[in-house]
């Protein structure tokens, strides 16, 4: 696919899409200005309105039950206990964590960041941007909202162990943005383990110096350090974190494969002084030279390839969930599929199909892989399009055949029906998808 086809991407990234992925992807910083994100789009309502808004900030404090870890608080880079925001719910509900909506509200007003952390999993319209950015960048997609009080500075100067893409939601926000002081951190790299550096590079002159304002956009690599400090009124931002999948990863994968070797399972010897380097040389030597041989041939290996894959594609599809389906109406389709029947993929569900040695086709899921018979490829191949489809148009030679294989994908919800998906009515009215 090109880079030109992600719709999703489009709403964090104005310009050439195949520049920023061959020349900015985790390379450098982009700002992307409200204007500019909507001529690229052709949209007539540039902004992320549809997306997240203060409104919903307090719909979700004051109404949803939210609980730790969803909502985290901090001043200045300090976050705060949980137990100053958080209680039970009252008979019927003491579960303890629940969040106090008039102590955040205190708390807000005495200065402190408010962060809505998982709201890919609490906000219809910021799942579905989730989702789709999965499907679009190839890597996992996790998003928080953080609401900062009029004039304050919710964390220090600081880097992501993953890439961004900041989403300016209301309000303004001034970013100072610095070059890495460890480029490309892992995940068991983060920022404090080079505190100094960090502090010191973020006392020379910034790479970037911007306001962002509502409907602005700004990507930042990972190890990029980045501090943020709301203007002369509250504002709202939704950082999107990309989970990136590294070359490093392909490193663990092979490595996990070097178990199957007996010789480097070996013990090392009795009474070995592992504090002494001139006792180890000699077996990290012996043991460098036999993954080097393992790992030479395994890094062309087909069938090695075929385990990285299998590893890396539960990581990456299980990343982020598909589109939320409404048990009681898809269980209701489930029993009442028939040839007027409307389905269609699940929106982010990340899949392939492959024929098995004898035949019959495998349909590799996320968490999961189902077994078909060989018969179904047609079927399947219509209603794994993406596009919605009438069952009596699909199986119109074996029609039998259609509604054995629409069941079984409708039970194990790879497939929907129009009525049994969608988020609660107040998450997505006057929104569209984005």
């Amino acid at each position: 696919m090109s880079t030109t086809d992600r719709r999703y991407l489009r709403r964090a990234v104005a310009g050439d899409l195949d520049a920023f992925a061959h020349e900015a992807w985790g390379r450098h910083a982009v700002l992307s200005r409200r204007d500019d994100l909507a001529k690229h789009r052709g949209d007539d309502e540039p902004g992320f309105d549809d997306l997240f808004s203060l409104d919903a900030v307090d719909e979700l404090l004051a109404n949803r039950g939210l609980r730790t870890p969803f909502l985290r608080v901090a001043k200045q880079g300090t976050v705060v206990g949980s137990g100053q925001f958080t209680g039970d719910g009252g008979v019927g509900a003491e579960v303890g964590d629940q969040v106090r909506d008039d102590r955040v509200a205190a708390l807000f007003a005495d200065g402190h960041t408010v962060v809505l952390q998982g709201l890919h999993r609490t906000w219809a319209p910021v799942t579905a941007l989730a989702t789709g950015l999965n499907a679009d960048l190839g890597h996992p997609v996790q998003v928080n909202a953080y609401v900062t009080p009029a004039s304050s500075t919710g964390f220090s100067a600081h880097y992501d162990v993953h890439d961004v893409f900041v989403l300016q939601i209301a309000g303004t926000k001034r970013w100072h943005v610095h070059a890495p002081v460890h480029p490309d951190p892992l995940r068991s790299q983060p920022w404090n383990d080079h505190g100094g550096a960090v502090s010191g590079r973020a006392r020379e002159e910034p790479l970037l110096d911007e306001v962002l304002h509502p409907g602005d956009a700004l990507y930042l690599p990972r190890g990029y350090l980045h501090s943020a400090t709301a203007q002369g009124e509250v504002s709202a931002h939704l950082t999107v974190g990309v989970h990136v999948v590294t070359r490093h990863a392909l490193l663990e994968t092979l490595l996990a494969g070097l178990a199957d070797d007996p010789e480097l399972r070996s013990s090392l010897p009795l009474g070995v002084d592992v504090s002494d380097p001139a006792a180890l040389a000699p077996h990290l030597a012996a043991v460098a030279r036999r993954a080097a041989e393992h790992l030479a041939d395994r890094s062309t290996d087909d069938e090695h390839a075929r385990d990285a894959a299998d590893q890396l594609r539960g990581r990456v599809w299980s990343g982020n969930r598909p589109e939320s389906l409404r048990p009681l109406r898809q269980a209701a389709a489930v029993h009442a599929v028939g040839p007027e029947t409307v389905l269609r993929l699940r929106h982010g569900l990340r899949h392939r199909v492959h024929p098995d040695d004898d035949g019959r086709l495998r349909l590799e899921l996320p968490d999961r892989t189902l077994e078909l018979p060989a018969g179904a490829a047609t079927p399947l191949a219509a209603l794994l399009s993406g596009r919605e489809v009438t069952l009596g148009q699909v199986g119109e030679d074996e029609p039998g055949d259609a509604v054995v294989v629409a069941r079984r994908l409708l039970t194990e919800g790879v497939l929907v029906t129009p009525e049994s998906v969608g988020g609660a009515p107040d998450d997505r009215a006057g929104t569209t998808e984005p």
